[in-house]
């Protein structure tokens, strides 16, 4: 290799892209659409001279011919546009990104929508990626509802597909023909500062390509209509407080695209008597002196309306919890155990009796 020829092959596309020599043609093209994602020039941080960059190393690599001879020749072989003079990918016409495919700038099999989505000006997405956007409530429930589930329904105001039309905008029996605004491509180019341009969806037929003859009269074409809704739906047993449910299709619908889902998180009410931790059922439960002496049994009154009969152990002391198996929180995945916190109550005021008693006690020293 002669120094001229050390200086014209300089350009090092594997590096340009973050690539080793022997990366797959998936590889190029991964490595391509995140340099082209971040360093696009209608990006508020792009860099044109980077995106050129990473498009000319693109364009080379990605061609099983151009890769060939620049894995021989280097940027100086021939048909790599590296050399001094040359006008191929690294002078890359911007003004091709303007007018269409194959004029100074080819994606190949990338999807601008795809590519550019996520900050690229509103690039256009695949109408079938178009979603309609989610809606959120909350909902307060009892505290016996969290623990054994409930059906539930709410008023929902939304978007939803139009039932006369079924979404297509057209009316009854009338034909669609080809979008006027984007010749039935379903998207749009939009130029800006006057250099480049975006790919969006074509507001008249929604990225559709089509358009109805005759609108329908309900929804006017739109697809869509607003209205109020009641949305039935089943809460889980054992739910949490601040646990969110989604209810998939309930959201807002657009047209051509999948209905956005209705989120709705639950707030649960305090129960006077109850506590939870996990699925366990946590209650206060007070009993006398001589019950946790000589030991008893006690009914708890649950949560069902049904009386649960539990065994208080003789020499049972204040603070002791009582764990009875299995009736806690039923959930689909699991049981919770109901936690008994016992605490012993202490009179204030004792009959002449009941004092002697404890004057025994005393002296025996209880």
């Amino acid at each position: 290799m002669t120094p001229n020829q050390h200086t014209i092959m300089s350009k090092d596309y594997y590096k340009t892209l973050d690539l080793e020599q022997n990366a797959s043609a998936d590889e190029i093209k991964k490595a391509f659409r995140k340099k082209a994602h971040k360093y696009h020039p209608d990006k508020k941080e792009g860099d044109e001279k980077k995106f050129k960059e990473a498009n000319e190393a693109y364009q080379v690599l990605s061609d099983k011919q151009k890769r060939a001879q620049y894995d021989r020749f280097g940027s100086a072989g021939p048909n790599m546009g590296g050399g001094q003079g040359s006008a191929g990918a690294g002078d890359f016409d911007f003004s091709g990104f303007q007018n269409g495919a194959g004029q100074g700038f080819d994606f190949g099999d990338i999807d601008l929508g795809d590519l550019f989505g996520g900050g690229f000006g509103g690039g256009r997405r695949s109408s079938q990626s178009r979603r309609g956007s989610d809606l959120q409530t909350t909902l307060q429930l009892d505290f016996t509802e969290s623990v054994f589930g409930v059906s539930k329904s709410i008023n929902v105001e939304h978007t939803q597909s139009c039932s006369d039309c079924s979404g297509s905008g057209a009316e009854s029996g009338s034909d669609l023909h080809t979008c006027p605004e984007c010749n039935g491509q379903g998207k749009v180019q939009t130029r800006m500062m006057g250099i480049f341009a975006t790919v969006t969806e074509c507001p008249t037929c929604s990225g559709g390509g089509k358009v109805p003859k005759n609108k329908c009269k309900k929804c006017k074409g739109a697809g869509i209509y607003r209205e109020k809704e009641v949305v039935e739906f089943d809460i889980p047993a054992g739910i949490n407080h601040g646990d969110t449910l989604r209810v998939s299709g309930k959201g807002e619908a657009v047209k051509g695209g999948n209905t956005g889902d209705l989120f709705v998180q639950i707030m649960v009410k305090p129960h006077k008597d109850f506590q939870r931790k996990g699925l366990d059922l946590i209650i206060n439960h007070d009993i006398t002196i001589s019950d946790a002496v000589f030991g008893t049994n006690h009914k708890i009154d649950m949560l069902d309306g049904k009386k649960l009969e539990v065994k208080i152990p003789a020499g049972t002391q204040h603070g002791d919890i009582l764990r009875v198996s299995g009736k806690g929180i039923n959930a689909s995945h699991a049981k919770g155990n109901l936690l008994i916190k016992i605490a012993i109550r202490i009179p204030k005021k004792l009959s002449k009796i009941a004092k002697e008693a404890m004057e025994v006690l005393q002296k025996e020293g209880f």
